[in-house]
Parts: C-alpha cells; sequence; structure tokens
C-alpha cells in the first residue's frame, strides 16, 4: 500500500490577503498545490509577505521564508474560484515536471482487484488501452510520455489523463488514489 507523503513545496493557486471571510481572525492565507504529491492545503503567511500566483513556496520542515504555518489540507470544494481556474494550467506543469516519476505508474501499476487494474482508474484507459500497456511494457518500460504514446495504439495523451485523474481524486470522486498524497 503506498504511504501518504508530504510536500516539500508548493504552488500557489491564490492568495487572500486577508483571509477568508469565514475565517475568526484576518490573516494572510495562500492555497496551493504540492508540487510533488499533489496535496492542497492553505497556509498561512508571515506578517507583510505577498505571494501570486504560480509562485513556488517552501512548506517543508524547518525555517521556512515566506508561510507562518501551514494550516492544513484543503478539499477542492473550498477552493476559491481563482484558485480552481489556476489549477490545470499549474497541474499540466506540474506533471511534465515529474513525467519521470509518473511514468513509473504505467510501467508498475498492478490490479486493484481480480476484474480491475489501477491503470483503467485513468479516464480514457479501456482494456484495450491497458493489455496494448502491459504488453509493452513487458517488452521494455517506457521511458517517457512520448514513448507510451508511440508505443501504445492511439493513446491518449497521458499528461491530460493524468491531470483529469488529479483533479477527480481531488474532488473525492473516487476512493482509489494513483497520485494524490501517495509517495511511489
Amino acid at each position: 500500500m503506498p504511504r501518504s507523503a508530504r510536500d516539500e513545496y508548493i504552488v500557489i493557486l491564490d492568495f487572500l490577503p486577508r483571509g477568508k471571510p469565514t475565517d475568526r481572525r484576518p490573516e494572510p492565507i495562500a492555497q496551493g498545490i504540492g508540487e510533488k504529491y499533489f496535496n492542497l492545503l492553505e497556509v498561512v503567511l508571515k506578517p507583510g509577505v505577498d505571494v501570486k500566483p504560480k509562485e513556488r513556496v517552501y512548506i517543508g520542515e524547518g525555517k521556512r521564508d515566506k508561510v507562518k504555518y501551514i494550516k492544513g489540507r484543503v478539499k477542492y470544494r473550498d477552493l476559491t474560484s481563482i484558485a480552481k481556474d489556476n489549477l490545470e494550467e499549474i497541474l499540466e506543469e506540474l506533471i511534465k515536471k515529474e513525467e519521470e516519476r509518473l511514468v513509473r505508474i504505467f510501467n508498475f501499476a498492478g490490479p486493484i482487484t481480480t476484474r480491475k487494474h489501477s491503470l483503467e482508474l485513468l479516464p480514457g484507459i479501456g482494456k484495450k488501452h491497458l493489455w496494448g500497456i502491459i504488453d509493452q511494457r513487458n517488452v521494455k518500460p517506457f521511458t517517457s510520455f512520448e514513448d507510451l504514446q508511440k508505443r501504445v495504439d492511439m493513446m491518449p495523451d497521458p499528461v491530460k489523463m493524468i491531470k483529469r485523474r488529479i483533479i477527480e481524486e481531488l474532488d473525492e470522486k473516487d476512493e482509489y488514489k494513483l497520485f494524490v498524497g501517495v509517495q511511489m
């Protein structure tokens, strides 16, 4: 079973200089997505610190230059509309940046049950693509998304499939997790 993973950096989705209207005390908060494990987080910023969407901010252990503390995970439905608008574009960039690690899913993913394979959780992957992926990875592991598309007939764009699956996981539409908070 994959372990839950913590991100060292988030990419800012939205910045609320006075916090949310429902917060008891106004303090600057930012909503962001973990750059490696795709956790949605809300962080409280240090006084006088501003951040912009798409900015990479350190949230790991030790001294943080911009973040006062991590407020906690945030659900997809609780993101601001600006954060949701920025999410897709930022996710696509993060997926491309993590391509080498994410290609491993296609090389090593296994069955969930006797009737369902974890690769079938990806939008656009049915039995035909599943068997094409399995046959090809048995010949030689995939090295990139481009390699995957070349070797599996009519394979949809892996970046778009992964992005759609991550959004489904963030929106809690499925009990199974392939990407969000999962250490591979």
